[in-house]
């Protein structure tokens, strides 16, 4: 946990103005590794609902649970649109991206943006269920979440 402390604290100071304007002073791969340890997280706390609502039911936690879907919620929302700078489309020094140069086309801007509200609306929406302790409805929301982080990966996510 106090390794992950660390990252989280760097993604929430993103979500400030201050952040933004740190992002912007990043060099391609700082942002890339930024990133990647965002996503990571969420996943990493995706996996953790879906342990206790959808493969082990019997292991539910409400608190752990809504922990896991704040933080969800808190990383959708930081801001990370400022961690996809020129240069980021590609590897750069040590940080390898799976980002399709598509992403960053002009006439893909709309749909880019399309997604991204639709993925935050999703991981705000699976906060507020989480609350309610409601599993079948935690694990609805899940699935709906799920689809809306896969919409970007189908569209801008190079296979390994």
């Amino acid at each position: 946990m106090r390794k992950i402390l660390p990252q989280l604290f760097i993604l929430t100071l993103l979500s400030s103005t201050a952040g933004i304007v740190a992002a912007q002073q990043l060099t391609p791969e700082q942002m890339i590794k930024n990133r990647k340890a965002g996503y990571e997280f969420m996943a990493w706390n995706m996996g953790k609902i879906k342990a206790q609502v959808v493969e082990a039911p019997n292991t539910y936690n409400k608190d752990q649970v809504m922990a896991a879907a704040r933080t969800i919620a808190s990383i959708a929302n930081s801001g990370m649109g400022a961690l996809y700078g020129p240069g980021t489309d590609k590897d750069a020094g040590s940080e390898k991206t799976r980002l399709k140069s598509e992403f960053f086309l002009p006439q893909n801007q709309d749909e880019v943006k399309k997604i991204a509200t639709a993925f935050t609306g999703a991981a705000n929406e699976l906060e507020k269920v989480a609350e309610t302790g409601n599993v079948d409805a935690i694990k609805a929301q899940f699935g709906k979440t799920g689809e809306a982080c896969k919409a970007c990966h189908d569209k801008f996510r190079k296979d390994k």
